[in-house]
């Protein structure tokens, strides 16, 4: 081997130990996220329902009412904008819902939720000001859904599909509250 093709990769070697030492020591092997993205689908029959959004954990934080406020627009979740996508026009109590891609935004109360779906598509879910990034003006729908005490205590905000009941619903689990929302298949 030529002596230029010797000095090549030593040189390729050192930069990829220095790449790596520098990941480790940023910690990109070894942290985890403290809102790691999820992913949670529902497919029957031809209804293919997906739900993309980061779990923020409890971590003996009050959760509603704390720093999640009550009567305030919240991401519903951490980091992106939380996304809805159903291939198939939906009704939500007695609104239809188009089928498409949402986001999703919900204003937590002690009582009851509001739950939104956005047809803008944002970058993060909040703005420059930490400030909920949701635009008015493309909310598809909006459904008040009851709260629901639960008596354990959920640690990972999390979002489910449930089909269990022959009904479907969407479900929303953090601390001791859960939103159970009815999601039906419009025949038209």
């Amino acid at each position: 081997m030529n002596r230029a093709l010797k000095r090549i990769i030593v040189l390729l070697v050192f930069i990829s130990f220095c790449g790596l030492g520098y990941a480790y020591y940023k910690g990109i092997f070894t942290e985890q996220s403290l809102s790691p993205k999820d992913t949670v689908a529902f497919k029957l029959n031809d209804l293919k329902l997906e739900v993309k959004y980061n779990r923020p954990s409890k971590r003996d934080r009050d959760i509603f009412g704390g720093l999640v406020s009550f009567n305030k627009v919240w991401r519903t979740g951490a980091n992106e904008a939380t996304t809805f996508k159903t291939n198939s026009d939906l009704i939500i109590l007695n609104d239809t819902l188009p089928k498409g891609k949402y986001t999703l935004w919900t204003i937590p109360n002690k009582n009851n939720w509001q739950i939104i779906f956005n047809k803008k598509q944002y970058k993060w879910g909040v703005d420059e000001q930490m400030q909920p990034a949701r635009q008015k003006a493309y909310d598809a729908l909006i459904a008040t859904i009851p709260t629901h005490k639960i008596n354990s205590v959920v640690e990972q905000f999390t979002i489910a599909f449930d089909n269990s009941t022959d009904k479907l619903y969407l479900t929303l689990a953090w601390d001791t509250t859960k939103i159970v929302v009815p999601l039906k298949q419009s025949e038209i």
